[in-house]
């Protein structure tokens, strides 16, 4: 059993879907849970409510990530709230879904500044609170490296966060803190409902799938877990997909 009695996590965009999935899951194990919304407030305080009255602590702080005073806001009132940040998972993502001739540069700067730009700037924040054995997590998504339909902006900002974990990976290993990528298949949430082609998109993975079910936010949180575990202290600047094969069927 992983063991996270006294730990402090700190989710982005824990307030439903993967992001709830992950603070329900770390909080189970003993986790303290601290996870940040930025519109959903009722739903970020419902994944709360269902943390304590299953015997966990968590607290929830609202931050843009896209907005660096707003990230900074958020640092300031955890350096005087918790003594530490053991364990941060960027899981917070937005973005467009159009064709590529259709997204404009405001299009793109959203995308990339919430989806790969916010790392940058958490982990700056972060890090000076953190010890050797800390955890640093992106959640990241098969489109970074298929063309999905009306994937685009989103997908090329997931790529770039993909390539700043690597590169976080290098400069903080030394520090003893582990950085890596969890990459989800095709997970139904509310984000995927906003696809234009959402009963396609299912259909396709299913069909491709060998292990024959969509990726669940549950199954997602599990590696997360594990990732935040000892047993994964040598996993380090990897991207770990979670998608019962999608990716290797041809």
């Amino acid at each position: 059993m992983i063991d996270l009695h006294g730990k402090i996590a700190l989710i982005t965009g824990g307030s439903r879907g993967i992001g709830r999935a992950v603070a329900e899951r770390l909080a189970g194990q003993g986790a303290e849970v601290i996870l940040t919304y930025v519109r959903h407030r009722t739903q970020a305080l419902e994944t709360m409510a269902a943390i304590e009255a299953a015997g966990g602590r968590c607290r929830v702080l609202r931050a843009n990530l896209a907005d660096e005073e707003s990230l900074d806001a958020l640092i300031t009132e955890l350096r005087v709230t918790v003594p530490r940040l053991d364990i941060v998972v960027s899981n917070a993502a937005s973005g467009v879904l159009r064709p590529a001739m259709e997204l404009t540069a405001r299009h793109w700067d959203w995308a990339m500044d919430i989806n790969a730009r916010a790392l940058l700037l958490l982990a700056r924040q972060a890090v000076p609170m953190m010890v050797p054995g800390g955890r640093i997590l992106a959640i990241s998504s098969i489109g970074a490296i298929r063309a999905v339909p009306n994937y685009t902006v989103v997908g090329a900002s997931k790529g770039a966060l993909e390539s700043l974990v690597r590169h976080l990976a290098v400069e903080l290993g030394p520090r003893g803190i582990t950085v890596n990528t969890v990459s989800a298949g095709v997970v139904d949430t509310d984000a995927l409902k906003k696809f234009p082609n959402r009963g396609e998109i299912i259909g396709a993975s299913l069909a491709r799938t060998p292990l024959g079910r969509l990726t669940t936010p549950g199954d997602v949180a599990d590696v997360v877990l594990l990732l935040c575990s000892d047993l994964a202290g040598m996993i380090h600047g990897q991207v770990v997909t979670v998608d019962g094969g999608y990716a290797i069927h041809g």
